[in-house]
């Protein structure tokens, strides 16, 4: 099998050329250092870098697998070893007078294969002594790969759905079949909790505008109808806009480009239909794109202010607005932090007091907040399903012995990656556990106002007409 056909099974692949690839790899990093800042990061890097891995105490990957190319400052020093030596006078002289150095087609290949055996997860920056963010260098990596073309498929086909293609989003839904969809759901839920409980759409001037992970309206209706029947409890206005409504946004794991114009089109979206914050649902990663690189992209301080449902279902709880009944939850709960809302303490307690409120027996997983370990498929490594058997053999192995040891039936996931990959997990591990998101149980445990409540009478000429 040839270089091309290997790569090809996992990687989008254009352009492609062995034989010009360090060329290509080292035009792109320096067209990325002339037009960004990482250039301040990686100086800053290669002074400190002290290669000492203690990061290896903290990498899931590499407990799993004992080999120390799975070491993260291992990893880290592949990509600052290129810059060292092609982007710093220092590194330069030495390899023009030594004559050695030089970037090789293997240490390209080496790169793309172990930039993605890394989920991105920032776990081990909390442990090196000298402060690199490897998951930055990771980024870094697979954004300058992608430039020559190099890629996982999966993302590429999803991005270039969600921006060039006709239904503008990576699940590739049309407005009539998402239409249909929450007309269903909604039916469905007047049918069981007998309260007409609406997903509005496009409604102008509305204090949220709603992007969920749009692969939320294929595959987790009960995420969905557990969030509008929350906005249903409180009143409050919220909007689905059918010009684009999709928070998932994978420019995160491979491509600065693709990450600026993914986040304009949630500002767009939301200035069509004047609102007045951007509300994502429980996305891990959809919120992270949001919260931090709208105000990058789009208006600074000026910028959509950024909440994830959790913190607004949270608020709502506390000030009394969101009635939970203790008594319909009865198996053992436990949460799940998805890396890109907890490892720098943004989202940790709000979704633990929610269930706590309502689940009777919950349990910790350990260790767990900033501290938690990856599910295993971050960084969109889970998108890639040709490597389904490393995600949950390998990246995915501390988080099983975690959920077998806590012994819980449910395991709270709320964000659409983790869901896909905690559920391969059990499936592939034998775990006895249904993965669930949090407006998943709320929807089952709400209590709606008796004014709310649509008598059989009611809900009969509602039907008819």
């Amino acid at each position: 099998m040839t270089e091309k056909q290997k790569l090809d099974v996992r990687y989008h692949v254009e352009d492609f050329d062995v034989n010009d690839r360090p060329r290509r790899f080292l035009e792109a990093f320096a067209a990325i250092l002339k037009h960004s800042n990482y250039r301040v990061a990686l100086d800053h890097f290669i002074r400190v870098s002290a290669k000492c891995s203690r990061c290896a105490t903290t990498c899931h990957v590499y407990q799993a697998t004992g080999d120390p190319k799975d070491i993260p400052c291992y990893r880290s020093e592949l990509l600052l070893s290129v810059y060292r030596r092609h982007f710093t006078m220092g590194g330069m002289l030495r390899g023009r007078v030594a004559g050695t150095g030089h970037l090789t087609d293997e240490k390209v290949q080496e790169m793309a294969d172990s930039f993605y055996d890394c989920t991105a997860c920032r776990r081990c920056n909390h442990e090196c002594p000298s402060g690199i963010d490897h998951g930055l260098i990771t980024h870094l990596g697979r954004y300058i790969l992608s430039e020559i073309g190099i890629a996982p498929r999966a993302l590429v086909v999803s991005t270039r759905e969600q921006l060039e293609g006709a239904s503008g989003n990576t699940s590739a839904i049309p407005v009539p079949a998402l239409i249909d969809t929450l007309e269903f759901l909604t039916e469905d839920m007047l049918e069981e909790k007998h309260v007409n409980i609406a997903f509005p759409m496009d409604v102008e001037e509305s204090e949220f505008v709603f992007f969920p992970a749009v692969s939320d309206f294929l595959m987790e209706a009960e995420t969905l109808m557990g969030i509008a029947a929350v906005f249903t409890a409180t009143g409050d206005s919220w909007t689905i806009g059918t010009g684009y409504f999709d928070g998932i946004n994978y420019g995160l794991f491979y491509s600065d480009r693709m990450l600026e114009r993914v986040v304009k089109k949630i500002d767009n979206e939301t200035r069509r239909l004047k609102g007045k914050k951007v509300l994502i649902g429980e996305c891990g990663h959809a919120s992270r794109s949001a919260k931090q690189f709208l105000p990058i992209y789009c208006g600074g301080k000026d910028a959509y202010p950024v909440i994830n449902i959790m913190e607004y279902t949270h608020k709502v709880w506390k000030e009394g607005r969101l009635k939970l009944d203790p008594n319909v939850i009865t198996e053992k709960v436990a949460y799940h932090d998805p890396c890109n809302i907890a490892r720098q303490g943004w989202i940790i307690d709000k979704p633990r007091e929610l269930l706590k409120a309502f689940c009777k027996d919950y349990v910790e997983l350990t260790p767990n907040g900033e501290d938690a370990v990856c599910c295993g498929g971050g960084g969109g490594t889970v998108s890639i399903d040709e490597i389904r058997p490393y995600r949950t053999t390998v990246g995915g192995k501390v988080k099983a012995d975690q959920i077998r040891k806590s012994g819980c039936k449910i395991l709270v996931a709320p964000c659409a990656n983790c869901k896909k990959q905690l559920r391969e997990l059990v499936e592939d591990q034998g775990i006895d556990c249904e993965v669930a998101g949090l407006h998943d149980l709320i929807y089952k445990a709400i209590i709606f106002d008796d004014s709310l409540k649509v008598s059989p009478d009611e809900k009969q000429t509602g039907e008819e007409e």
